[in-house]
């Protein structure tokens, strides 16, 4: 782990859960916002950890996101420990918050195995930077989103 400290923090989790998911080909986490917005990357944590806990297949096919996000939070509540601090409806969104994403995930974190390679972080570090979403966009789709649903 030594080596491991020149990096940050979000750069290690990325990895972790990049290498914890890479088996899982529905699965591409590249950030902490939309890459957790169907469910499947929260489940492919889960079950690449625990396979144990619930068949993978039935919950990536069969589920709608906010179900998927539903399933995950409550396999984590009720086997790991992890209070269910997200919200399905929440995460289920274009862009879904950051902050809180990284906050679940570290929760994750510090409760299953945590090995990290240096291959796994090179990965994430070369990952395309894609454009960031401003502010003022994330605002204008959550206007526009709740105007259509008010529609």
């Amino acid at each position: 782990m030594a080596g491991l400290q020149q990096t940050n923090s979000e750069k290690i989790l990325l990895s972790w859960v990049r290498q914890s998911t890479r088996n899982y080909p529905q699965v591409n986490v590249i950030n902490f916002t939309s890459s957790w917005s169907d469910g499947l990357a929260f489940n492919a944590l889960l079950h690449s950890h625990r396979p144990d806990l619930f068949d993978w297949n039935a919950v990536a096919s069969q589920q709608s996101p906010v179900q998927r996000l539903d399933h995950a939070f409550n396999i984590a509540r009720q086997h790991l420990g992890i209070e269910k601090l997200l919200d399905p409806e929440d995460v289920a969104t274009a862009c879904p918050d950051k902050k809180s994403i990284l906050m679940y995930v570290t929760s994750l974190f510090q409760v299953l195995p945590q090995q990290v390679t240096m291959e796994a972080i090179r990965e994430v570090e070369m990952l395309p930077r894609h454009s960031r979403v401003t502010r003022e966009e994330h605002i204008q789709v959550h206007h526009q989103q709740r105007f259509s649903q008010e529609v």
